[in-house]
């Protein structure tokens, strides 16, 4: 099963912002409210992309192996479990739905 991402074509932080709130309504959490944060995590996220070549987790280490930092493209594997355990992903981008 393919892990589902973030629209990794774009280079346009409001396209990037509207595909993290579709795939947040999709899994029921949201993208956090404080705008500050999320388009933090945004420009992160669009830096790595043309830094690093994918949008990798802003607060992840890249390690430069390809199937390891599959795993921390947005949203990254973590992000369920951490949501579930302290209501927001490491990054704080995704935040719990209720």
């Amino acid at each position: 099963m393919e892990k589902e991402r973030l629209n990794s074509e774009t280079d346009n932080p409001k396209e990037l912002i509207k595909s993290a709130e579709q795939y947040a309504k999709k899994f029921g959490i949201k993208v956090n409210s404080n705008k500050k944060i999320a388009n933090g995590i945004i420009d992160g996220l669009l830096r790595n992309k043309r830094d690093k070549g994918d949008i990798y987790c802003p607060c992840r280490v890249v390690t430069g192996n390809k199937e390891k930092d599959d795993e921390i493209t947005c949203p990254c594997v973590f992000h369920r479990g951490e949501i579930e355990l302290q209501k927001h992903c490491h990054c704080n981008l995704f935040v719990g739905g209720e």
